[in-house]
């Protein structure tokens, strides 16, 4: 594979890949950052985890000017979610540039404290359609210095009905633009994209990293009214230690997941209707590893782009064989083997067919009551929740200092510190949690810990 620096890329930039363990290019990067670099507009065709993020975001980069404070740089994005992935990665991949100021503008949030903050300026948004063009109709986002604008998952976003909100957005830009538009799945023809957003742009295939051997594929033959407890059979036998199930509606996510928490599972249910504070703190608890299934709808979990996660398993079976191919490349990512478990009901037997002949595949169906099982994988952290963030400026640092001092943990015993504007999230190692909340409450006033000298309520989820 191809090494970053035989791009035109900084010293800076270089050494900042280096230290974020960027050691060479994959496929789409090799195949789409020399385009992006010289200014073409590039179509490219990649799948979730391939690393298009990295490729659009060296480019992007590479065309702003940091002494400008304006928008030059636009990142549309299907759901909330991914867009705070690809700011985030955006913020990474900008270290070794400085002073460059990235907002995430979604639904979800209020909207006049987003409107303050583009009023202080920006040189990168970040977000999805329908609050991106909120800001437009509103006039506080201009647009009149854009350099580049980048369609993220345009595939995704045209399922969810943002084609309209795409194309307006597409239009409020300068006319004199780089733009790349990245997507999974494209139609046969592509005059109509090109069209709308392109100027004659280069074209990039990748094949799905889902089709690779680091996945391995089974398929169950199951009756209708089986389906939960298959999945539990499932996660008994194979026992994952982080699992995405996939459910074909919101009903159907939320029945399933209420089945898999009285099963004893630390489970979380992801869909779209959900309230924007649940679907954080679901996706919250899955990544610091306190939560070690969530079941999803296919729109709430675009985006979700979880490290090491060890298996998928689809209760419901996707319609669209494109759809299956995003479900189970979601595990086996970045060298790492992954496990793509599927059940088949008799009605669902006729979209096994369609999957065969996309992933290259021979299916044949197996029998999941044969399965033997063992008692299920516990998730190995719990999260506290401090009623503190950075509105109260506090840091992991100072919350780090509270349980090694207090409660006596191990740098080794906490997991990820999430610091939010009102609350910060601490996992910390299941078999210590409960002991850890009470010191820190017994070290306050038995209702609130004390951490840095000031006092504040503590809580510890029930997941």
């Amino acid at each position: 594979m191809s090494a970053f620096a035989t791009l035109s890329l900084s010293p800076a930039v270089l050494s900042n890949l280096e230290q974020l363990g960027f050691a060479s290019m994959t496929p789409v990067q090799a195949a789409t950052l020399p385009l992006i670099l010289e200014g073409r507009d590039v179509l490219a065709q990649a799948a979730t985890g391939s690393g298009k993020t990295v490729a659009f975001g060296l480019g992007l980069l590479q065309r702003l000017n940091p002494s400008l404070f304006a928008v030059q740089a636009l990142v549309l994005c299907p759901t909330r979610e991914l867009a705070d992935q690809v700011a985030a990665e955006l913020r990474r991949l900008a270290r070794a540039i400085g002073n460059i100021k990235i907002l995430s503008l979604c639904g979800g949030a209020p909207l006049r404290p987003q409107a303050a903050s583009l009023e202080h300026g920006a040189h990168i948004v970040v977000g999805t359609p329908g609050r991106l063009r909120d800001h437009l109709g509103q006039g506080t986002l201009d647009l009149r210095r854009l350099r580049l604008l980048v369609l993220d998952e345009a595939d995704r976003m045209t399922d969810m009905g943002f084609e309209e909100d795409m194309l307006a957005i597409a239009r409020a830009c300068p006319t004199h633009r780089q733009t790349l538009l990245f997507s999974a799945t494209f139609p046969p023809d592509t005059s109509a994209l090109r069209a709308q957003y392109l100027q004659d742009p280069a074209e990039v295939r990748i094949a799905s990293a889902a089709s690779g051997p680091a996945i391995v594929q089974q398929f169950y033959a199951i009756a209708p009214e089986a389906r939960a407890a298959a999945v539990v059979r499932l996660l008994e036998h194979y026992r994952p230690e982080s699992t995405l199930v996939f459910a074909n509606t919101r009903v159907h996510c939320q029945e399933l997941a209420d089945a898999l928490h009285q099963a004893g599972f630390s489970v979380r249910a992801l869909y779209g209707e959900l309230e924007q504070r649940d679907r954080d703190e679901a996706l919250l608890l899955f990544a610091n590893r306190s939560c070690s299934v969530l079941v999803a709808t296919d729109v709430a979990a675009r985006g979700i782009d979880i490290a090491g996660l060890d298996a998928v398993i689809n209760a419901d079976l996707s319609r669209r064989p494109d759809v299956h191919v995003h479900r189970v490349g979601r595990t086996g990512r970045a060298g790492r083997s992954g496990l793509a478990l599927s059940l088949v009901a008799p009605s669902e037997k006729r979209f096994v067919a369609p999957i065969e002949k996309l992933m290259q595949i021979s299916v044949a169906l197996a029998d999941w009551e044969a399965l033997p099982v063992a008692e299920a994988v516990p998730a190995p952290m719990r999260t506290l929740v401090i009623a503190g963030g950075k509105r109260h400026k506090l840091r992991p640092g100072d919350v780090m200092g509270a349980l090694s001092g207090v409660a006596g943990l191990t740098r080794e015993q906490v997991g990820k510190i999430h610091v939010t504007e009102f609350h910060t999230y601490v996992a910390v190692a299941r078999d210590l949690a409960e002991d850890a909340c009470a010191r820190l409450l017994a070290d306050g006033d038995g209702e609130a810990a004390n951490i840095k000298g000031r006092s504040f309520k503590l809580r510890l989820l029930a997941v």
